[in-house]
């Protein structure tokens, strides 16, 4: 199936939808529209193709709230004028007729689903949410009336199963096997009351995740701690000043805000002074949709597993993560628990190891108390700075946000090719003023590969995180269609006239998200399903460009202090090297509990499920050290509940950071490192530009002539490793 209607098919929240010719079949439902409504959508710039330079761009300037709901109808009414119109075709099914007939289907749904995104994710408001909860039932139905398409399904069967898949190319026929695979994993298979059960249960977990995630965001924009002045203790000058600027945006001037999202949480938790303001910090964020009030999720996720659950049975499946995972590079959810297995002992024995030594740091203070988790970033850092001399908040003024882009710029273009240069202000349209847009050239020929944007800080209505999207994906089966990625994050900006500084882990998550970047813009694939994601591999290859955050040639060109300008000192880059398995084990712990949790959910009788007490029991069974929490915990998991992108596959980022460990070592072990002309091109070819159109395991094999080893991250993380 093409990426946009996979993307529809597996969640109700979608961001992610690709861009395709546009169809002249009139729909069916117009008849039932008023001559006013039909006139609104043929003049709805939601609808309307790209235009503009760069192969045409997103009307961002022309998004008006009141377009999206008749953009929405007319787009899907468009859409499933194009399905009929490929079920019905009285030509025998082939390749071209069915298959790439779908791919080229719904485009003019697609350019609105990409507004859709923009409201959901980065201008979120009340407003929206109506809207939002309005439509997601409705788009839910949409789906339902494809996948449930009898005739439309046993065209592509008929391609699947004929002898013409033999004669395509190799990208052509995996092309076919997503597309009749979702179909069939999609309900397409069952008949009668069971499909229409099938539909109506997509249709109810569709609105049910809506609620979960605007449920997280209403917690996070309605809890906010301001401070005065007597109550900065230990607070950098960076960190004061940031917080300040956050107060002031919310109408404090002479206050200081520490809002409900990590990237305010996290710092105010490792440096603060004050216990009790620490505790309520982490109380509050750790809490969110958990309070017992009109915000709560956990019935939601009740009522989500429940669904799940029966949705999957209907297709002859023990438990909702056996038919997630079918079709990952982990297979089934045994597989998956069996990694988790093999990490989680070491992760919590070091898990003891830090805590002993921050014990023995409080206790020499004179400290009553054992160690509670909002202790745990606090006496962190101080023993960071007691066993390597190494204090993040000195490191921190060497991580300029800008300094960081030109570094991420450089290690695109040693490793890609790439060039990346600012576009003219006012030239593409965006939809804040934050947000500044590059074009990125081959350095060598000069030939336009697309626009990256970027929405780098945190406000109100701004989901929290840090994600990758596009806008439109490479192509050239229909004409050649150049890429338009996005990254966002919600960095806390620094004061007028100051930069913006961050922490280390925010650094590596820059990185990180430019990874995805780079996978966009590096696809040299033909298809639009081809761009589908495989979760447990998709994150591979943006986990793997944090490796390059610590190479010489970036710490020594582009970290420099804020002030001075002064590289950063060798000794402190000596003591950064030295410290980087600190921490291993809260790290690891605190996302592999989340991990195992999501599986536990999903391979769990529901009626058997309390949330708050299912979470306790299992955390408690798998020794679940007291001094850490869930990174995501269960009313806030909005990768598991609030879609279906990452629910049972949270456990990916460490199948994919096996395969980051190894192919790190792949370039250690080079002649040129990190920078190897040689492992470089394999890199970009079997890895980055190659996205889905073939099995990700084979290309791995291609990129390293191995399968990857886990052996490869125990080193990475200082763990021993046991035969």
């Amino acid at each position: 199936m093409n990426t946009k209607l996979a993307a529809l098919l597996s969640s109700a929240v979608i961001v992610a939808l690709s861009a395709c010719s546009e169809p002249t079949t009139p729909a069916k439902t117009q008849s039932t529209q008023s001559i006013s409504e039909t006139k609104l959508a043929q003049h709805n710039p939601l609808l309307a193709e790209f235009t503009g330079p760069y192969g045409g761009v997103p009307a961002f300037d022309k998004m008006d709230l009141a377009d999206l709901k008749p953009a929405l109808e007319k787009g899907m009414a468009l859409n499933l004028a194009d399905v009929d119109a490929i079920a019905n075709n009285p030509e025998r099914a082939n390749f071209q007729n069915t298959i790439v007939a779908l791919e080229k289907s719904g485009s003019d749904l697609s350019r609105v689903f990409r507004y859709w995104g923009i409201w959901s994710s980065n201008k979120n408001s009340p407003e929206f949410r109506d809207i939002q909860k309005e439509m997601v039932p409705k788009i839910s139905v949409f789906n339902s009336s494809i996948t449930g398409n009898e005739k439309l399904f046993a065209k592509v069967k008929a391609v699947y199963q004929s002898e013409e898949l033999k004669t395509l190319t190799r990208e052509e026929q995996r092309v076919t096997l997503l597309t009749y695979n979702s179909f069939a994993s999609n309900g397409a298979t069952l008949l009668g009351e069971a499909k229409a059960r099938y539909a109506a249960i997509n249709q109810e977990v569709a609105g049910l995740q809506t609620q979960f995630a605007n449920n997280i965001l209403a917690d996070e924009e309605n809890y906010v701690l301001f401070l005065n002045d007597d109550q900065l203790s230990g607070l950098s000058e960076s960190l004061i000043s940031a917080a300040a600027n956050a107060a002031e945006s919310l109408g404090k001037e002479s206050q200081y805000a520490i809002t409900n999202s990590r990237s305010s949480m996290d710092p105010f938790l490792t440096y603060s002074d004050e216990r009790k303001l620490r505790e309520k910090v982490w109380t509050t964020y750790y809490n969110r949709a958990n309070n017992g009030d009109e915000f709560d999720n956990n019935q939601l996720i009740k009522n989500i597993l429940k669904l799940r659950d029966e949705r999957v049975a209907l297709l002859g499946y023990d438990n909702y993560s056996q038919w997630r995972l079918e079709d990952r590079m982990a297979k089934n959810p045994e597989n998956a628990m069996d990694l988790m297995k093999k990490v989680w002992p070491a992760a919590i024995a070091r898990v003891d190891e830090e805590v002993t030594d921050m014990q023995a740091i409080a206790d020499a203070e004179g400290a009553t108390f054992k160690i509670a988790p909002w202790d745990y970033r606090y006496y962190a850092e101080k023993v960071r700075k007691d066993k390597y001399s190494l204090d993040s908040d000195e490191v921190k003024q060497y991580l300029q946000l800008d300094k960081l882009r030109e570094a991420m710029f450089y290690v695109a273009g040693r490793l890609f090719n790439f060039d990346f240069m600012p576009v003219p202000e006012g030239s593409v349209s965006v939809f804040h003023e934050d947000v500044k847009v590059w074009e990125v050239k081959d350095k060598t020929t000069g030939e336009h590969i697309g626009l990256w944007y970027l929405d780098p800080f945190g406000r109100k209505g701004k989901r929290s995180g840090a994600w990758a999207t596009t806008y439109r994906s490479h192509t050239t089966f229909d004409g050649k269609k150049t890429v338009l990625s996005s990254n966002n994050s919600n960095f806390v900006k620094g004061s007028e006239g100051q930069p913006t500084l961050i922490s280390w882990d925010d650094a590596e998550t820059y990185f990180h998200e430019f990874g995805h970047a780079l996978h966009f813009l590096s696809a040299t694939v033909a298809y639009p399903s081809s761009h589908s994601g495989v979760r447990d591999y998709t994150e591979f290859q943006s986990q793997l460009l944090e490796r390059w955050l610590t190479t010489d040639e970036v710490i020594n060109n582009y970290l420099v202090h804020y002030k001075t300008g002064e590289p950063i000192p060798a000794d402190l880059v000596a003591k950064i090297k030295k410290a980087a398995t600190f921490n291993e084990g809260f790290k690891t712990t605190e996302y592999m509990a989340s991990a195992i949790m999501d599986l536990l959910y999903h391979t769990t009788d529901p009626a058997l499920i309390e949330p708050q007490t299912f979470e306790k029991e299992q955390l408690t069974a798998i020794g679940m050290p007291k001094e850490v929490v869930m990174r995501h915990r269960s009313t806030q998991f909005g990768h598991v509940f609030s879609s279906e992108g990452y629910s049972s596959g949270y456990y990916g980022y460490m199948w994919a950071e096996v395969l980051t460990s190894d192919a790190a070592e792949a370039f250690a072990e080079a002649p040129g490192g990190f920078y190897d002309k040689d492992v470089s091109k394999k890199l970009v070819d079997h890895l980055f530009s190659i996205r889905n159109a073939m099995d990700p395991a084979e290309a791995y094999r291609l990129f390293r002539g191995r399968d990857a080893k886990v052996e490869a991250l125990m080193r990475d993380r200082g763990f021993p490793i046991t035969k």
